[in-house]
């Protein structure tokens, strides 16, 4: 079954934080290697306050294949709790474009390999475009239902 057109994922790094380990953890989100399967990566660098030097990874996912990859690896690392906050918590996550949106813990995934959703600045985005068709509101939000809801 087809969830997404498009899945991206970011995180900052900033000059205080390791950048190799933040790279590490970034690329744990991926069950295959993103060079391989030719995924859209890319490191840019960015002022931030004070001009301190940020680092932003990002990769956008839009081959089906690992699509489902991808997404398969997400729920494997969600706990039940999390998933259940998730489906509660769906209305809000899901803007008019049908993109869902997820922020999760940098230092919890960092350190203890374990997705935590957080509204936190210090963390990983997450965005996935929803397969809905036709594209109404309704069908995604069933959609993501069903994607959550897998055993």
């Amino acid at each position: 079954m087809k969830y997404a057109h498009l899945i991206k994922l970011t995180v900052f790094s900033h000059e205080n934080e390791n950048s190799q380990s933040i790279l590490g953890a970034f690329l744990m989100f991926f069950p295959f290697n993103i060079e391989d399967n030719k995924v859209a990566f890319k490191k840019t660098n960015a002022d931030g306050f004070n001009e301190s030097k940020i680092g932003v990874f990002e990769a956008a996912l839009a081959n089906n294949g690992l699509i489902n990859q991808f997404l398969k690896n997400l729920l494997n690392n969600l706990d039940e709790n999390q998933k259940n906050m998730i489906l509660s918590q769906l209305e809000s996550r899901l803007d008019k474009n049908l993109d869902l949106f997820f922020r999760f813990d940098k230092d919890s995934w960092i350190n203890e390999k374990k997705l935590i959703l957080t509204d936190s600045g210090k963390c990983f985005h997450l965005k996935i475009s929803v397969a809905a068709f036709p594209k109404k509101r309704e069908i995604a939000l069933n959609l993501i239902k069903d994607l959550f809801s897998e055993k």
